[in-house]
């Protein structure tokens, strides 16, 4: 470890990773770059717990455009992050699809708002009325269904903790240091950050700091004196078994299902021979930072039903495993928070991406490292998403969240 750096990044998972990199690989980018990790087995992290899904179904053509860009880069991971010596990272992207149910006039006019948007971004989805439906995935009941969304391609699930070793491995050959510590304190003189504290006595100046620190954003942005509404938020996930898997017997994408989102809320997708399932919670507190009980009735209460009423493929399953992670919860608007302190500006936030963090990762990580080394964004413009909204308390609002 230097004795300081140009660029502190505090949390070292997919987005503090992502940072790193795009700095790194940048040759405009001069500087010297340490990402500092509490968990270095990422066991908690919200990267390792997540569903590991990207979609273009959003509501508002920065996040289509955000997935797009996603999209581009998992499915070119493998040359682009090659480690010399070492074996190309496969992060297994399957490309299946989301497919978004309506039975209300509601839901059925939000799928339309949201298609427009959509098509005008160049997302490959397309609408189909209930025949279109029965007929493209026959295992659905789809009585109640007055419309569906489903994309054909550029959309699907990965390898979450091959995106963030990838990450990992690229930026560290690219020079980029890692530290198994935790920031217990950030320096400031007057309107910026001058360095930070390790728990391991190290005091470390430096001339940015980006807080990637995930559902503990808050705590990082209190240590040097600023705020930010981000909050840890449960999900549980759940895998399941099938007495006789749908899987295989769609008349699109090869047989293969795709990452439903029923009128319910509920969601599942296969995962390998078994299938991966959630729902949004009844209730949703802020919760502890190491709270991770799963909710275990979540499953018996509403997933079962809600999917057995959907199919009759999802009637005789078996539960296997289960876990719960956290989402970094922006309790403003539930989107991410990409850009400068509007007074405090070598202070970055890269938090609040409420459950899309490995889908929007690479594009928040390539916006950050712009920031700093151009002083604005030069590819995608993420203004939309920056703090100043937060300080105005002007929500940014995305329809499509599950």
């Amino acid at each position: 470890m230097k004795s300081s750096y140009d660029v502190v990044i505090v949390g070292g998972a997919v987005i503090g990773s992502a940072v790193a990199y795009f700095l790194m690989a940048n040759p405009d980018f001069k500087g010297s770059v340490l990402i500092v990790e509490r968990d270095p087995f990422f066991a908690k992290a919200s990267t390792s717990l997540s569903a590991a899904s990207i979609r273009t179904q959003f509501s508002n053509a920065i996040n289509v455009k955000i997935s797009q860009f996603g999209t581009d880069f998992i499915q070119n991971f493998a040359t682009t992050m090659q480690v010399k010596g070492e074996p190309a990272p496969d992060l297994n992207f399957h490309s299946g699809g989301y497919l978004f149910l309506a039975a209300t006039p509601d839901q059925e006019t939000v799928l339309r708002e949201n298609h427009v948007v959509q098509k005008s971004c160049g997302a490959d989805v397309v609408l189909w009325n209930q025949e279109e439906l029965a007929r493209a995935f026959p295992h659905l009941n789809v009585d109640d269904i007055t419309l569906a969304s489903y994309g054909q391609s550029g959309e699907g699930w990965f390898s979450n903790t091959g995106l963030m070793n990838g990450f990992r491995a690229k930026a560290r050959e690219l020079g980029a240091d890692y530290v198994h510590d935790e920031v217990v304190a950030i320096g400031r003189d007057g309107a910026r950050v001058t360095s930070v504290t390790l728990k391991s006595g190290a005091v470390v100046p430096c001339g940015t700091v980006v807080n990637a620190s995930g559902p503990r954003a808050a705590l990082t942005a209190r240590m040097a004196g600023l705020d930010v509404p981000v909050e840890p938020r449960k999900r549980t996930l759940f895998v399941f078994d099938c007495a006789r898997t749908p899987e295989g017997s769609a008349t699109v994408n090869g047989g293969h299902l795709p990452l439903m989102i029923d009128t319910t809320g509920t969601f599942c997708r296969p995962e390998g021979r078994y299938f991966l399932a959630g729902c949004p919670p009844v209730e949703d507190p802020g919760v502890d930072w190491d709270d991770f009980e799963p909710r275990w009735e979540e499953f018996e209460d509403i997933i079962w039903p809600n999917l057995a009423n959907r199919s009759p493929g999802f009637e005789a399953i078996k539960l296997v495993n289960q876990w719960a992670g956290h989402y970094d919860f922006n309790t403003l608007d539930h989107n991410l928070i990409v850009g400068r302190h509007p007074e405090v500006t070598n202070f970055i936030y890269a938090n609040g991406f409420s459950g899309h963090g490995l889908q929007q990762g690479p594009a928040a990580g390539r916006g950050v490292a712009e920031l700093i080394t151009y002083g604005g964004f030069r590819t995608l413009d993420l203004s939309e998403v920056g703090y100043e909204r937060i300080v105005e308390g002007r929500p940014f609002l995305e329809k499509a969240v599950i």
